[in-house]
């Protein structure tokens, strides 16, 4: 069953992923290397994952597997909860932990294949 335990049960198991809750404590936002990856906000019937192109994110949405992912850029989707099988939605969050990883500095992707804590917010 898609819920906030397994979002959080998946994005616990990439590399230097760790939650925080900047928002509130309604609100499950993973990281890895301090950026954002996934966000669960305060309903909790849906995750905001980042896609590789605005286009992508539109196309998610036009074809009524996403939704606009509110206060985030156009280049995120919000998955609400049962409108993907369990192996997209799992695929929609690899892909955005893959994308914000390949975006930090070779160092600190280095130190989380060595399973170093990436940084001190996580």
């Amino acid at each position: 069953m898609q819920d906030r335990a397994f979002v959080n049960a998946f994005c616990a198991g990439f590399p230097g992923a760790r939650v925080s809750q900047p928002f509130g404590p309604d609100h499950d936002c993973w990281k890895v290397g301090g950026k954002m990856f996934a966000i669960i906000g305060q309903s909790g019937d849906g995750v905001s994952v980042k896609t590789d192109h605005v286009e992508t994110a539109r196309l998610l949405i036009e074809t009524g597997r996403a939704i606009r992912a509110p206060y985030l850029h156009a280049s995120w989707a919000r998955i609400p909860f049962g409108r993907v099988a369990d192996d997209e939605l799992r695929e929609r969050i690899a892909t955005s932990y893959a994308l914000i990883r390949a975006g930090l500095p070779k160092k600190v992707q280095a130190a989380l294949d060595q399973g170093a804590v990436s940084s001190p917010d996580g």
